[in-house]
């Protein structure tokens, strides 16, 4: 199956995550990310993201069903690679689950995950999670042998790490994108879904936005930060807005 370009809107997730860490920093109840989530859901936001981490330094596993409740936009689930969490996955059922690289030692998700060389690993957790019927992305490098990795894994998702091009200056900034977006065409063509994210900003998301194939981008850190000061309605509203500008 062939999936030339994304059909129709260009699809916005929103991770609240850090919504979470304020919560976390100071302990209690507030602010609380399903509050976010309503938010979302009301200002044109397609789903939240949510990662649950080993150390569940931010999302807590009761936020997850809280979230739900909350909304009927799809949650997509952030996860590593391991049985805690593919027991978590399915007992939940979210919309998708989004496998990522984790490592305790690091402040967010650095890189993407290297399902070429992690193929054994990965394999039966992608087959348990899409016999449940979850949605299986994959957050990768914008790499070819990591694209001929997520089919070797039947995973109909994949989610471009972006934040090469989030951080290049100069002549870096096209180069990361003619990669990004070469293998955005590649994952389409060989009918994988393409999303993208990582550290995209006001600044930045429009040479992205613009690339066709793409389906969905996921934002969060920048959302939650611009949130502070004008809040998040207005804040996603402007990431909406700017995304419908590009296309």
């Amino acid at each position: 199956m062939s999936l030339p370009s994304a059909q129709g809107r260009l699809r916005l997730g929103v991770n609240i995550d850090h919504v979470a860490t304020i919560r976390n920093a100071r302990g209690g109840d507030h602010p609380d990310p399903v509050r976010a989530a309503e938010i979302v859901a009301a200002c044109g936001g397609d789903g939240i993201t949510a990662h649950l981490r080993e150390d569940r330094r931010h999302i807590r596993d009761a936020d997850l069903a809280r979230i739900q409740a909350a909304t009927d936009l799809p949650l997509n689930l952030e996860m590593a690679a391991t049985d805690e969490m593919l027991e978590i996955a399915l007992r939940h059922s979210p919309h998708a689950a989004c496998i990522v690289p984790e490592r305790r030692e690091e402040r967010t998700t650095e890189g993407g995950l290297d399902a070429a060389g992690q193929h054994n690993r990965l394999a039966p957790i992608v087959a348990r999670l899409a016999d449940a019927g979850i949605r299986v992305s994959l957050f990768i490098a914008p790499e070819e042998r990591q694209i001929e990795a997520a089919l070797r894994l039947k995973a109909p998702v994949v989610e471009l790490h972006t934040g090469e091009y989030a951080h290049a200056t100069g002549d870096r900034v096209s180069v990361e994108l003619e990669r990004i977006a070469d293998i955005a065409a590649l994952a389409a063509k060989n009918g994988i879904e393409p999303h993208a994210g990582h550290g995209l900003t006001y600044d930045n998301v429009q040479p992205i936005a613009a690339i066709p194939q793409l389906a969905e981008l996921n934002i969060g850190h920048y959302l939650v930060g611009e949130a502070v000061f004008v809040g998040l309605e207005a804040a996603v509203r402007k990431m909406r807005e700017l995304m419908d500008d590009a296309r």
